[in-house]
């Protein structure tokens, strides 16, 4: 199953996060709010010019800056 960016998913559509290529500090925190390898994950809404992603993971959501989302690796969910 090819995988993308959480950036790139379009508001209303869902994931499977697949890995999380990030520093020690930002991979704790993102561990914390509950971004796990092989939760499923939905992107809400994007800001426009590029600006912050609000995520739900199950019935936590998250307001996230876009260079974040690209470090997180996702595969489209079924």
């Amino acid at each position: 199953m090819p995988t993308q960016n959480l950036d790139s998913l379009k508001p209303g559509e869902h994931a499977v996060i697949r890995a999380i290529s990030a520093e020690t500090g930002l991979h704790q925190r993102l561990n914390a709010l509950g971004f796990r390898v092989g939760k499923r994950i939905e992107l809400v809404r994007r800001a426009q010019f590029h600006g912050p992603l609000h995520v739900r993971l199950g019935t936590t959501d998250v307001i996230m800056r876009a260079s974040e989302a690209h470090r997180i690796q996702i595969s489209q969910a079924a």
